[in-house]
């Protein structure tokens, strides 16, 4: 009975053993696919951010120095010692109001001795004057002198012929005759003596007129002297040109001045700075965007917290290239009524170039998100709810209407794998686009200045595409406010994506316009996702995308 009992407890030992080795395996197998399929699961927690309602502007930012409409500096022509001075700095000024003096004993001596010299002028032309008088009255003289000495000729010529008549008759005899010859050649000596003496005198005459007219001329000479010295005199007193405010003084009581080869700058005044000038120095990707009279905003770092107002004045044509970058100076004027804001003061300049009000604005970061998924499981998206493949391509073309003047424009490339292209060109300026993908993902760019006024990008397009261009094009897209559109992702309720093509337009460089679409304020659009440590050692080596981090960790905004 023993035996047969221990017999028994051995076969069933030996049953549950096979029983054991039989069930073993399928639970083994059963509990190591549920480890590998909890251990593999993904969870993505997504960083959303809401659609919101209201109005958006695009502007051209610069940055610019304050300055008077017209500032004047005054100097002094005259060169000598500083003996007054009636103004400093700040003081407020009237066109004609003395500002400061020279030493005027070296030009009132100047004037005193030109003023001499005219006197002198004057005096001598008056005895030129006295000695035509004479010279004139001696012509007269001569003329009678001439006319006696002919009277006499013509009685001496008259006496000839008589006693030559009675000679040949006998009453005169031959000397008679020849003593009447004698007087007769006497009396026409005489007169030719008288005409020469006449002459003399006219001559004389002349001399002396000719003399006066000298003298005149001399005598204009030393009054534009005398003027000259008394304006040379009048430079000593340094009087204001226009009204306005002295905002710098160069000179001292006692300094000397020269002035022997160009005019001294003494006082800077500001002509009103209650009506004042931004002179800022804009891109040539942006200049062509901004309108005469369009208003302007500006703030100053001594109030930080206050935003001016005033209106583009002028785009001046004078280019300067800086850096070689080809900047016009555009100015912007504004009032000033309380002087609050000084000249030389930084503006930090904000023109708008386009705007559009009461619109649906979409987050930019929303334009930038791509989801972690392949290609076939976003077609299938687009597929459930009804978009193109086509739309996908057109992310890619957002560039110009959402990134700033000047940033990365991403490159369009044809198929789905072009739905990431659009990321850098939502960037701002200024900051780093996504490196270029591999395989059909496009590469984003980066912008050039903080500013926002131009910039360099672009990616190479992968399969089925070509590179996007940023810099001037992207501005010049810009400007043009042409529709364009993009993908942007919705999270639903439970968590899932669902895509939305929508039409861009206007950007803020934060929110950008949407033109179409579907999506409605307080909808929540995603911005980034993160992703369990599975899933990322799942993708230790992403493809960058055009967004810049790689996939499966935080996105920054």
């Amino acid at each position: 009975m023993g035996r047969l009992t221990e017999k028994l407890k051995g076969m069933w030992a030996r049953s549950m053993m096979q029983r054991a080795l039989l069930v073993a395996p399928p639970v083994v197998l059963l509990l190591y696919a549920g480890f590998v399929t909890v251990g593999g699961r993904t969870t993505a927690n997504y960083f959303t951010a809401k659609v919101e309602q209201g109005d958006i502007s695009q502007v051209v930012q610069a940055t610019g120095t304050i300055n008077p409409v017209n500032t004047v500096p005054v100097g002094s022509v005259v060169s000598g010692n500083v003996v007054a001075i009636n103004v400093d700095f700040n003081s407020r000024v009237k066109k004609g109001d003395i500002l400061a003096e020279i030493d005027p004993v070296p030009f009132q001596n100047q004037l005193n001795q030109a003023q001499a010299d005219y006197q002198n002028a004057v005096a001598n032309v008056a005895n030129l004057e006295a000695q035509i008088e004479t010279s004139r009255a001696n012509v007269g003289t001569m003329k009678a002198n001439v006319a006696k000495a002919h009277a006499g000729t013509v009685d001496m010529e008259t006496q000839l012929t008589r006693i030559k008549s009675l000679t040949e008759q006998g009453v005169f005899s031959a000397q008679q005759k020849d003593d009447a010859q004698a007087n007769y050649d006497t009396a026409v000596a005489s007169e030719h003596a008288a005409q020469a003496q006449e002459k003399q005198s006219e001559a004389q005459l002349a001399a002396t007129i000719a003399q006066r007219d000298q003298s005149k001329a001399q005598l204009l000479m030393k009054k534009a002297a005398v003027a000259s010295a008394r304006l040379q005199l009048s430079y000593c007193t340094i009087r204001a040109p226009i009204d306005g405010t002295v905002i710098n003084r160069t000179v001292n009581v006692g300094q000397p001045v020269a002035a022997s080869l160009q005019a001294p700058n003494l006082f800077s005044i500001g002509q009103d700075l209650t009506h004042m000038l931004v002179y800022t120095n804009t891109d040539e990707a942006d200049v062509g965007r901004i309108q005469v009279g369009a208003q302007a905003t500006f703030r100053v770092d001594t109030f930080p917290r206050e935003t001016f107002y005033g209106h583009v004045q002028q785009v001046r044509m004078n280019a300067a290239t800086i850096q070689n970058v080809v900047t016009y100076n555009t100015t912007v004027e504004f009032d000033n009524p309380d002087v609050r804001l000084f000249p030389g003061m930084t503006a930090y300049v904000s023109i708008p170039v386009a705007w559009a009000n009461n619109v649906v604005k979409i987050p930019n970061g929303a334009l930038r998100f791509k989801p972690d998924m392949t290609d076939s499981e976003r077609q299938k998206l687009y597929a459930k709810y009804g978009i193109a493949s086509g739309g996908a391509t057109a992310a890619g073309r957002m560039a110009a209407a959402s990134a700033p003047a000047g940033g990365a424009a991403a490159g369009q490339a044809g198929g789905a794998g072009a739905a990431g292209r659009a990321e850098s060109a939502a960037a701002p300026a200024g900051g780093a686009g996504g490196g270029g993908g591999q395989g059909k993902q496009g590469g984003g760019g980066a912008g050039r200045r903080p500013s926002g006024n131009g910039g360099n990008g672009g990616g190479a397009g992968g399969s089925g595409g070509s590179g996007g261009r940023g810099g001037r094009a992207g501005a010049a897209g810009a400007n043009s406010q042409h529709e364009d559109s993009a993908i942007v992702w919705k999270l639903l309720p439970d968590k899932s994506l669902e895509p939305v093509q929508v039409g861009i337009g206007v950007t803020d460089f934060t929110f950008t316009a949407m033109t179409k679409g579907n999506l409605q304020p307080s909808d929540d659009l995603v911005i980034g996702q993160s992703v369990t440590k599975a899933t990322t050692a799942k993708i230790a080596n992403p493809v960058a995308g055009p967004a810049g981090p790689a996939a499966g960790t935080p996105r920054r905004f």
